[in-house]
């Protein structure tokens, strides 16, 4: 008899990735900027044929252990994204650039998932007025430029609370 995840894995073998399918087909259209049957076809062909070739190249999906805190965390960071937007305008307008205290920080990370360190590293890099520069090579520290961060323990303590505690929560 089969397992169970061997005949799961066996039936959707040929749609490895759905979602990205869906995607594909739709950029496809978009890209097209015209609705034809043969156009939506070869969109459809080219969204099953490329998640099939690249396939062996996808990791295992990512456990996400609470879906609600990922809905939550998304919107946190839209919410800071927005702020930082105006914030960073008010700097680059009415500061001049001597004032700033631009610097470079460093995160020593608690994260272990490959996924949530990329999650926060991605989220650092959105959010206007700071960028994720650099991984260490063990993975326990994230390099970060701050446009202005006058004091830099709070700089690290904020995106530790604000985004590393939640992601540990969201990701095993």
């Amino acid at each position: 008899m089969i397992p169970h995840d061997e005949q799961r894995r066996s039936k959707i073998r040929w749609l490895p990735h759905p979602l990205l399918t869906l995607v594909l087909t739709l950029v496809w259209m978009l890209l097209l900027n015209d609705f034809s049957v043969g156009g939506f076809v070869l969109g459809f062909v080219l969204g099953i044929v490329i998640p099939l070739i690249t396939s062996q190249f996808w990791p295992a999906r990512p456990r996400i252990r609470a879906y609600g805190r990922a809905f939550v965390y998304a919107l946190i960071v839209i919410w800071d994204i927005a702020v930082a937007n105006v914030q960073v305008a008010r700097l680059i307008l009415f500061r001049r650039a001597a004032s700033l205290h631009t610097r470079w920080i460093v995160i020593p990370l608690e994260l272990r998932s490959p996924e949530a360190i990329t999650v926060l590293a991605g989220t650092i890099t959105m959010t206007p007025g700071t960028v994720s520069c650099d991984l260490s090579a063990d993975g326990r520290a994230l390099l970060v430029h701050c446009l202005d961060a006058p004091d830099a323990d709070e700089a690290v303590r904020q995106i530790k609370d604000r985004y590393e505690r939640r992601l540990k929560e969201i990701f095993p």
